[in-house]
């Protein structure tokens, strides 16, 4: 059965985002990651936050890249975690109202492969209903002062990791772990 992998770029500080979810940070710091490389063809399936999907783009601008998944070199079923789907379909997009079915309906279209999670609240929703299985970290030497923390849990509990894999490359550096359930 699948498992839930939360994926994501973080500054240094513990922003995934900057300040309204601004992506734009991200441009400069994107470049070849043979971690990631090899993670893409390990997806099977996305679960996807409502702002995130209907978010900011670091890919903004370059016509081949810009709103595709891990800028275009991924193809594959995404369910969105929402209450308010939009009026007109979006091919290859399920919307789904309650965390459990898009749980369910992400680990059944990815078969053995990876659920990617993408959007902290989402993340933070599955760590909190004990369904994420890891978490993928590519730390950017950057610090943002603001914006969207990788987790942001007032008053929540230590959450324990054990860890999987460390790499670098020139511009980041790859922290894999494992959600000790």
């Amino acid at each position: 059965m699948a498992k839930l992998l939360y994926s994501v770029s973080m500054s240094l500080d513990g922003f995934i985002a900057g300040p309204k979810g601004d992506m734009s940070w991200l441009t400069g710091h994107l470049g070849p990651n043979p971690e990631i490389d090899a993670l893409v063809g390990d997806i099977g399936a996305l679960l996807v936050g409502n702002r995130t999907f209907g978010g900011d783009d670091p890919h903004r601008g370059d016509a081949e890249k810009e709103g595709k998944a891990f800028g275009g070199g991924w193809d594959g079923p995404q369910f969105v975690l929402t209450h308010n789907p939009p009026a007109a379909p979006v091919p290859g997009v399920t919307f789904v109202g309650d965390l459990d079915s898009a749980v369910s309906q992400a680990k059944e279209a990815a078969g053995e492969k990876y659920v990617n999670v993408l959007g902290a609240d989402v993340a933070r929703q599955c760590l909190d209903a004990g369904v994420l299985d890891e978490i993928l970290t590519i730390i950017v030497p950057v610090l943002l002062g603001d914006g969207v923390r990788l987790f942001d849990r007032p008053g929540g509990d230590n959450v324990r990791l054990e860890q999987i894999h460390l790499s670098e490359v020139p511009h980041a550096t790859n922290l894999w772990l494992r959600v000790v359930h």
